[in-house]
């Protein structure tokens, strides 16, 4: 059934194309006659120009894609063309086929363009659709069939019984090395595509394609079905077809070779073995990689030699998967076959490897990721490890290393190589470990230390941290007058290794409390890495500029040295020296105007703040003395805040960029944390971490803001920042957040009923109303034309409801006593000295409006009278009675007419004086 679909398919599809040909060889008569016309008359088509120009010396190979430039001549052209005429072929001298026109080039004075021929556009339709059918589909078709054809006959023959089993093989096998002759024979003897979009379907490739097919499932056949030869013969003949296919197809094109490099690639599954021998499959697939290396090399066909690569190194993992009957031997020499084709073939003699072309060839990512597996499981697999492969694992990373330093193209494998590193060293760490079991398929995570935590490993780190250091500042200091990323990828691994080493050696096999052994490495890492850096400058171009390589150096000198301050140093020395260290990269911008100097500063700022985040007693709680002001929180917040001002200041004058901003910022900001924290200390009795806030310790620290906020502005007057400006503004609006959600709310004595103090005048009313009122006004008449107009107005209102909220909690006092809650109740006498007192507060902040011509305040006052007069109107006539009420709208009226009186001298002597 299925052959008969085929053979019906086959018989439609061959009418159409025979009956498109007819029309198609019209049509090609017709347009040399047109061509030759044209020459004659010295008019030739731009396409013939182009054509024409094609190099006679091009490879055969390329015969075919030249060709497909050659355009067509519409037919309204040659149907203008009464005397058509043949046209020879030609070739070349070296006997190489010549793709392109049939007629000899001559120069053409005036050229014509077909498009603005009538008929241009329908020519060209019909010409795509006749050559879709005519040359690609038509050989496509027909390579595929003689493929299926040679093993459908096969098939037949053994159905039939009219061969032995003998006869129909050898026949299959002179089908395909007659389609191979075939295929060659075409080539030699004058093939050509003279026609638009035909090279796609290259005769002669698709007849060898479809030869090696037969000749595949052929030796096949013999070995696997009939077992007329046996596995050493069938592994070696299938070899020998699939590099053969390779070979050919330097005269083919690619294509072939991608069919001949799957054979190769297959040959060892089709061919089974009682007793596999994997020197015998590696050796095999070393050949084969070699011959692709070669022949892709020639051709730069940078797709083949990526699939090369990809199916060596599958064969070499799944060979791995069995690890305990793997052959540690062999798994090494098939990684140092891959490694030098790739070095010493694919990326020999190449002329780019240092310019700014290419930084690195893609298909070593390939070969890159899979033998850095390798090296993982030889170095992590339990098996491995118990054998103490670690050691081969860790020269195949340092032989990864080396092939990388000696082709710049192979940068893929660094990067493989140092993330290879990575994960072992991280796997080694007890609570991470990172185990894999290739025996059973898995890589995860067990929480258990890996057999590789041990002396062996110690050994292995160090040596491959000081490979990548070298390596890495060498290469680093080569490229860093060309390629920039080269450069920095070379610092970067040379920096990132020795430093995750450093870190997991220490966490497994040092002392986590203070051990000096591991920090004397890492000041020696910190020397290392900073004298690295300016090696590495001084190769610029212009030299000590300061490029991305260079600040991966410096940067690593500043991770090793605060690795060092935590082997060295305590938990409250650590955190000082770790913000003093901020001073360190700021003077050195004295000698070098290094970009990354700044910003290593800032760093020791954020690693400040991790610190403070995860223990804000600097010392731990049970060691943080009770001693108020004089005791662990004072250097431990004001040793940085001093060393974060004086990096910004240095800064400032010489670098002068954010990371400047950042540290006035964090100067700033560790200035409020010393003293919020000394703060809260105190009124705790000297604890920090426990208790609920009270509005005492809160305004203090609403106080220490809005200082803070004058300290910015006035600092900003004298140097401006954008840091400062905005600084200012920010401590501004967070002490009004406070103020309004805490102050007047949620720690409102009225709301809570604390005690407000046993002494009249300074209780708690005087520290949290009083005070910041006169503090906020004093920062909003300090802001007026330093600051937008709505920041200045909004600590105006502030300032306003915090006196005015003093003035009635101090009345509430004055009749409740030190308790003032609201659920005590109200007297009629108290309620009118609220009226009374709103008044005047009114009347006071009117005359304050006008004095400091404040809209704001005078807009203030009216909102304030207002109240007054809804309280006076609707509270005050239902709760008081007798004189109190009288006198209540007795008060009420005269401030009214008195602020009326006010108002009318003040417009009739603005619009005398106007």
């Amino acid at each position: 059934m299925f052959e008969s679909l085929i053979g019906l398919v086959a018989i439609i599809a061959l009418f159409v194309i025979i009956s498109r040909q007819q029309s198609r060889i019209g049509l090609v008569e017709r347009e040399l006659g047109a061509l030759r016309s044209l020459v004659l008359s010295g008019a030739v088509p731009p396409a013939a120009q182009s054509s024409e120009q094609v190099d006679d010396n091009a490879p055969a190979d390329m015969a075919p894609d030249a060709a497909a430039a050659t355009d067509i001549v519409p037919p309204e052209v040659s149907a203008s063309v009464t005397a058509p005429a043949p046209a020879t072929d030609t070739e070349d001298s070296t006997g190489e086929i010549v793709s392109g026109p049939w007629t000899a080039p001559e120069p053409a004075p005036k050229a014509v363009d077909p498009a603005e021929l009538p008929g241009a556009a329908k020519a060209a339709r019909q010409s795509d659709v006749e050559t879709a059918l005519g040359t690609r589909w038509a050989v496509w078709v027909g390579g595929i069939a003689l493929a299926l054809g040679g093993l459908f006959l096969i098939r037949y023959t053994i159905e039939a019984g009219i061969f032995g089993p003998g006869v129909r093989l050898a026949m299959a096998g002179v089908l395909g090395l007659v389609l191979v002759a075939g295929g060659e024979f075409i080539r030699r003897t004058g093939f050509k595509v003279p026609v638009q979009g035909a090279a796609g379907a290259y005769i002669p490739a698709i007849l060898t394609a479809a030869g090696a097919f037969i000749l595949f499932g052929t030796v096949y056949a013999a070995h696997g079905i009939y077992g007329f030869i046996g596995p050493a013969l069938a592994f070696t003949l299938l070899g020998v077809i699939g590099v053969a296919t390779i070979a050919a197809a330097l005269v083919h094109g690619q294509a072939l070779a991608g069919i001949g490099l799957v054979g190769a690639m297959v040959t060892p599954v089709l061919v089974a073995s009682q007793a596999p021998n994997p020197w015998a499959l590696f050796g095999y697939l070393a050949i084969v990689l070699a011959a692709t290396g070669v022949i892709a090399r020639m051709r730069a066909w940078t797709s083949l030699m990526a699939a090369a690569f990809f199916g060596t190194c599958v064969w070499t993992i799944l060979y791995m998967t069995d690890a305990r009957g793997a052959n540690l031997s062999a798994i090494l020499f098939i990684d140092a076959v891959t490694l030098a084709v790739l070095a010493l073939v694919w990326l020999a003699r190449r002329g780019d490897e240092t310019g700014q072309a290419r930084v690195f060839d893609w298909p070593s990512i390939v070969p890159g990721l899979f033998i850095a597996f390798s090296a993982l499981g030889l170095s992590v697999d339990p098996v491995f490890a118990a054998a103490g492969d670690a050691l081969p694992g860790a020269v195949v990373i340092a032989a990864m290393v080396a092939v990388a330093l000696y082709r710049p193209l192979a940068l893929p494998l660094l990067y493989a190589a140092g993330l290879v590193m990575v994960l072992i060293y991280l796997g080694i760490i007890p609570p991470t470990s990172i185990a894999s079991d290739f025996s059973g398929g898995a890589l995860g995570v067990d929480g258990l230390p890996v057999a590789t935590s041990n002396a062996l490993t110690l050994r292995i780190g160090i040596v491959l941290g000081l490979v990548f250091i070298g390596a890495g500042f060498w290469a680093a200091r080569r490229f860093a007058a060309g390629t920039q990323i080269r450069a920095a990828s070379w610092a970067a691994w040379g920096v990132i290794v020795p430093l995750v080493v450093l870190l997991a050696l220490w966490f497994t096999f040092g002392n986590l409390d203070r051990d000096f052994v591991y920090a004397a490495a890492a000041a020696l890492l910190v020397v290392i890495f900073a004298a690295g850096g300016e090696w590495i400058a001084r190769a610029e171009e212009p030299p000590l500029k300061g490029g991305v390589a260079v600040s991966f150096a410096l940067g690593g000198a500043a991770i090793a040295g605060l690795l060092l301050m935590h082997m060295a140093f305590d938990s409250g020395w650590t955190t000082i020296l770790l913000g003093a260290a901020a001073i360190v990269p700021a003077l050195a911008t004295r000698r070098r105007a290094y970009p990354v100097l700044g910003w290593i500063s800032v760093g020791a700022v954020i690693a400040v703040l991790g610190r403070v985040a995860f223990d804000p007693t600097i010392v731990g709680a049970g060691f943080l003395s009770r001693t108020p002001v004089f005791n662990w929180l004072l250097p431990g917040y004001g040793v940085p805040a001093l060393a974060f001002g004086f990096a910004a200041w240095q800064l400032a004058r010489t670098t002068n960029g954010r990371p400047r901003l950042a540290m006035e910022a964090a100067a700033a900001l560790f200035a409020l944390l010393t003293l919020a924290m000394l703060v809260r200390h105190a009124m705790h009795g000297g604890v920090i971490d426990t208790g609920a806030m009270t509005l005492a310790e809160q305004s203090i620290y609403t106080l220490i803001a809005i200082g803070a906020g004058a300290i910015l502005v006035a600092i900003d007057m004298r140097s401006p920042s954008s840091v400062l400006r905005y600084g200012s503004m920010a401590a501004g609006v967070a002490s009004v957040a406070f103020i309004v959600v805490r102050h007047f709310v949620l720690l409102n004595p009225l709301f809570t009923d604390e005690s407000t103090g046993r002494i009249p005048v300074f209780n708690l009313l005087f520290l949290a109303y009083l005070l910041p009122a006169v503090a906020v006004g004093a920062l909003a008449l300090y802001t007026r034309d330093k600051r937008p107009k709505w920041y200045a107005q909004m600590l105006a209102v502030v300032a306003a409801a915090l006196a005015f909220a003093y003035a009635t909690l101090s009345v509430r006092r004055l009749f409740k006593g030190e308790f003032i809650g609201l659920w005590s109740g109200l007297g009629q006498l108290e309620t009118y000295t609220y009226s009374a007192l709103w008044l005047v507060i009114g009347v006071a902040l009117l005359t304050a409006g006008v004095w400091l011509k404040s809209q704001v305040l005078r807009i203030a006052s009216a909102a304030l009278i207002a109240i007054a007069v809804l309280k006076v109107f609707i509270f005050d006539m239902s709760e008081l009675e007798g004189v109190l009420r009288a006198l209540s709208f007795i008060g009420l009226g005269a401030v009214l007419i008195g602020i009326g009186l006010f108002y009318q001298r003040l417009l009739t002597r603005a619009a005398k004086e106007g």
